[in-house]
């Protein structure tokens, strides 16, 4: 498996240099491209890096446009829910078609009067074999195809055939459409591909009119040439695809010149998660995740809602770049740009995740007073808050310990700690649960001279720890995602074995119990923060009127900048 590294995130557009080479010698004025989705799932971070491609292209020369083309071929497996989540997610990433919406289904009537005419032209044959016998008869990569019994179907029975196929006539599987190439062919997507088959299912806009839908191989072509789009751009897979894909539209009367070309690039795979379609609806079918929006998945909808930016997610399908060999990114640089984004997005707030008690017996009972907290420290414009200070306050449980390891700068007895845009404060006793020995309470004094800012502010001390105040603090939940699978590569499993057996399961670890400052009161979903010392986190949807829930987006620690750093070392 190929691993990003620094030097392979460089950002290269092989495709955007054919675009402009096209431009430079007068191939095309404008440019148009398109992205054309299937409508029967959600879009991934995978789709991202295409829409960004396709729209970025148009975006960077003036009066070319991108369309947004449904796919809808298939009725059996699509949705109208899909269709409005990809129109929403698209809009959410930050572009828009405009008035260029379009469907697949728009040219069912032309794209049937198109197979007509290669039929009319013996270049389209009604076959009778069954899905089996079609499999059998296309041979193997290492031997050619033999011709269907039914090839030598005249054009009136196939014209004949075709037209009752149209109207019904038939069940599903009893016949289908396919081109009259070559069984020769070392290319097996010319092995007489099929470009129709009977489908008795109602269609999410035409309803019960057609009983036949072409294939994707045959409606992508031609829909482009009636779009009149210049740079049909697809990924990998569809490589092999390509001669088919000119073949169509060498042998139709479609008008549009120059024909579109086909380029294809490298889809986006990343660790430690899988991009499959049919795979995600398995996760989401089996209920190893919530649903299309659980954080943990790679969707648009997971990651918005994990607190993912739109403007980071263009900014990492930039920075991979577009590349003519499959690869895998780590997904250590995904969380790396999407820290970078919210470093400077984010405001700061104080959140204990893990609450531990301290009481600081020297300050005065029933005395609060108000700490003046930076918003943001690199943009002085965002400005302060007010973060109200009392005797009893929570801290975290690992910023304290009873026995200190080595180099353990935090509270422990004896030893003084600032507490962040505070006061000073010296452990001078604890309190432990009776039963198990816990520590359930740390009692403190504190400097009245060392107010965060005062006289004494600058004493030095070696560690600087949060905190919230138990009387003003607010209650809320804290759900910490990981890795939804174990390994980087879900699929390495022993042969006979489920991918899903390397689903983590401490993907999602839900803390309730936490205590956050007042100042998040009025947080709505999709606000985002740092919590300082702990993460960057978002309000999730779950989250009502006196319940906050909050999403970790991603944790401060950089493992990604570790890896650059050491490279350049």
């Amino acid at each position: 498996m190929l691993m990003a590294s620094p030097e392979s995130s460089a950002g290269g557009n092989f495709i955007r240099e054919i675009v402009e080479q096209d431009i430079q010698t007068g191939r095309h004025r404008r440019l148009v491209t398109r992205f054309p989705p299937e409508p029967n799932g959600y879009l991934h971070i995978g789709h991202a890096k295409s829409i960004c491609l396709n729209f970025g292209l148009a975006q960077a020369h003036p009066g070319s446009v991108t369309h947004l083309r449904f796919d809808d071929t298939n009725p059996s497996t699509e949705n109208v829910e899909y269709v409005a989540s990809i129109q929403s997610d698209v809009r959410w990433l930050g572009f828009d078609w405009g008035d260029r919406l379009f469907y697949a289904s728009d040219y069912f009537d032309r794209l049937y009067e198109y197979a007509r005419q290669l039929i009319a032209n013996s270049l389209a044959y009604v076959d009778s074999l069954s899905a089996e016998e079609i499999r059998a008869y296309r041979g193997t990569l290492t031997e050619p195809g033999r011709d269907s019994p039914h090839r030598t179907r005249s054009v009136e029975e196939n014209l004949d055939l075709f037209a009752r196929m149209k109207a019904g006539e038939f069940p599903d599987g009893a016949h289908v459409l396919r081109a009259t190439i070559t069984m020769a062919s070392p290319n097996i997507n010319l092995r007489d591909p099929t470009l129709y088959r009977i489908r008795h299912v109602t269609h999410h806009r035409t309803g019960e009119t057609w009983k036949i839908y072409p294939t994707y191989d045959y409606a992508h072509p031609i829909s482009d040439a009636i779009e009149g789009i210049t740079h049909s751009i697809c990924t990998l897979e569809f490589e092999d695809h390509r001669p088919l894909y000119n073949w169509l539209l060498e042998h139709l009367d479609v008008p549009c010149q120059p024909r579109p070309r086909q380029i294809e690039f490298a889809r986006l795979n990343l660790t430690h998660t899988v991009m499959s379609k049919r795979r995600l609806l398995e996760l989401v079918g089996s209920g190893a995740v919530t649903g299309w929006d659980d954080p943990r998945l790679p969707t648009l909808q997971g990651l918005r809602r994990r607190g993912y930016t739109p403007e980071a997610i263009r900014a990492f399908c930039e920075q991979i770049g577009v590349q003519k060999r499959d690869g895998t990114i780590a997904m250590a640089l995904l969380e790396h740009v999407i820290r970078e984004d919210l470093n400077h997005r984010a405001l700061r707030v104080m959140a204990v995740l893990r609450p531990l008690k301290v009481v600081i017996e020297n300050y005065p009972e029933g005395q609060t007073e108000d700490m003046v907290a930076v918003n943001h420290p690199d943009d002085p414009h965002a400005g302060t808050r007010r973060v109200p200070f009392s005797r009893v306050l929570y801290i975290e449980q690992d910023d304290f310990r009873e026995v200190p390891p080595k180099k353990f700068f935090r509270l422990t007895p004896g030893q003084e700690v600032r507490l962040r845009y505070a006061y000073l404060i010296t452990c001078v006793g604890i309190v432990k649960d009776e039963r198990t020995g816990e520590v359930v309470e740390v009692r403190c004094t504190y400097d009245s001279e060392t107010k965060s800012g005062g006289s004494q502010a600058g004493r030095k001390v070696k560690g600087t720890i949060h905190w919230v105040s138990a009387a003003a603090a607010l209650d809320a939940e804290a759900r910490l995602y990981d890795h939804l699978f174990a390994k980087a590569a879900p699929d390495d499993v022993p042969e006979g074995q489920d991918y899903r057996v390397n689903l983590n399961p401490a993907s999602l670890e839900r803390l309730t119990g936490c205590k956050v400052e007042p100042s998040l009161a009025g947080a709505t979903p999709g606000s985002r923060y740092q919590f300082e010392r702990q993460g960057y986190f978002c309000v999730d949807t779950d989250s009502t009127t006196g319940r906050l829930v909050f999403n970790r987006t991603v944790a401060l620690r950089d493992s990604w900048a570790k890896i650059e750093k050491a490279h350049q070392a």
